[in-house]
């Protein structure tokens, strides 16, 4: 949990949140994305703009790395998958089950579901769990086309993704723990 904490990301910009585990940084996140409400404050302006991406994939095992793709697209109302399928080196896989993709192919392929979206606020917590080297490049290529379209991106990561960002260490707003009233029935 954390207090105190304030910022914005507008069009075409990244924040990176850095803090060390425990931190709070999931939870700030999943609450942006709508996912828990938030226990005090206000969270403004991204709503049904945001496309979330957390630990799972959002994979559906049995289909294609096209057919997730393309359930995904139909799910936000948009059509090209090809985009996606370039941008994370997918063509190799395009016909293969996503069940039977490595973890890092995974990973890939549910990074990609972000670009079929068509959603401009990209909410990422530790969107490069199982990438190699050069998937990481992908998966900063891909934010950098998606920041210079106008879309906007916050990601909590430990690591260098190689972009020109603003980065928010979340230590310093960590909650103070709150102490529980005692029950005086047990004194």
């Amino acid at each position: 949990m954390l207090e105190g904490l304030t910022f914005e990301v507008g069009p075409g910009k990244a924040l990176v949140l850095r803090g060390p585990n425990g931190s709070g940084k999931t939870t700030l996140l999943r609450t942006i994305a709508g996912l828990q409400p938030p226990l005090e404050g206000e969270i403004a302006g991204a709503g049904e703009r945001i496309a979330y991406a957390a630990h799972s994939d959002g994979l559906k095992s049995m289909l294609t790395v096209t057919e997730n793709l393309r359930f995904w697209a139909q799910v936000f109302g948009t059509e090209d998958i090809s985009r996606a399928i370039n941008a994370f080196d997918l063509i190799p896989l395009r016909d293969r089950l996503a069940g039977s993709l490595s973890a890092g192919q995974k990973r890939r392929l549910g990074l990609a579901r972000l670009m079929v979206t068509g959603r401009p606020v990209w909410v990422l917590d530790e969107p490069t769990v199982s990438l190699d080297a050069a998937s990481v490049a992908l998966f900063a290529d891909a934010v950098r086309a998606h920041l210079a379209g106008g879309g906007s991106a916050l990601m909590a990561t430990h690591i260098d993704l190689g972009l020109k960002t603003d980065v928010l260490d979340v230590t310093p707003f960590k909650a103070k723990p709150r102490v529980a009233a005692e029950d005086e029935a047990f004194l």
